[in-house]
């Protein structure tokens, strides 16, 4: 799994809640999953404190640049999205419980934005780690376009990707975990207000 790291962030920085190790070792039955709905200040805070998550941390996923900062990324040049990658325990926690946070905490349907923030880099976006994921995380999808076209919203524009050992470029040190340490930091997330049920679907352990 590709963990590299940019700007200041260092090889013993710990997750400012939990106090485990942004880059780990993880223990060996963790799976890892990368999340984009926005500005991640938001986006992590929704998973930190979820039961089974073992630790979260933000960075740069899904563009083309090698080993980014935050304002090369801001630029949109580089391609990349601004993410949470979420480290969990699938035996406490399901993905498609985590798939649901993500349908919910945000608005999948705003293209290159979300909310004010706009710009490729606050884009929606799934990034899977495990083959197995996909069946689930696409029927996830389409399980709340059905819930959206109910209320009237558009397509759903979330980019999802299956690319195993994709390289994720931790973010420099003052985003992590920035509204826990910033309780009343900006936060611009914002979800549409329409649940999304659990998918028929599972992926295999």
């Amino acid at each position: 799994m590709a963990f590299l790291r940019t700007g200041s962030a260092s090889a013993e920085l710990q997750h400012w809640v939990s106090q485990r190790p942004l880059k780990g070792p993880y223990p060996s039955a963790m799976r890892i999953v990368d999340f984009g709905m926005g500005c991640f200040w938001g986006a992590e805070r929704c998973f930190w404190a979820l039961d089974g998550v073992y630790v979260t941390s933000v960075g740069y996923a899904g563009g083309s640049m090698q080993d980014p900062d935050y304002r090369s990324v801001c630029s949109g040049a580089t391609g990349h999205a601004e993410v949470v990658r979420v480290v969990y325990d699938p035996a406490q926690i399901s993905l498609s419980s985590l798939l649901q946070v993500f349908w919910q905490s945000h608005d999948p349907t705003q293209g290159n934005r979300q909310g004010n923030d706009r710009g490729s880099q606050y884009r929606s976006i799934v990034i899977m780690h495990e083959a197995a994921d996909e069946a689930l995380v696409l029927a996830s999808r389409d399980t709340y376009q059905a819930e959206l076209n109910k209320r009237g919203y558009g397509s759903i524009t979330t980019e999802i990707r299956k690319t195993a050992g994709a390289p994720y470029y931790l973010a420099e040190d003052y985003h992590q975990q920035y509204l826990a340490k910033n309780p009343n930091g900006y936060c611009g997330l914002g979800g549409t207000g329409v649940s999304c049920p659990l998918p028929d679907v599972e992926s295999e352990a």
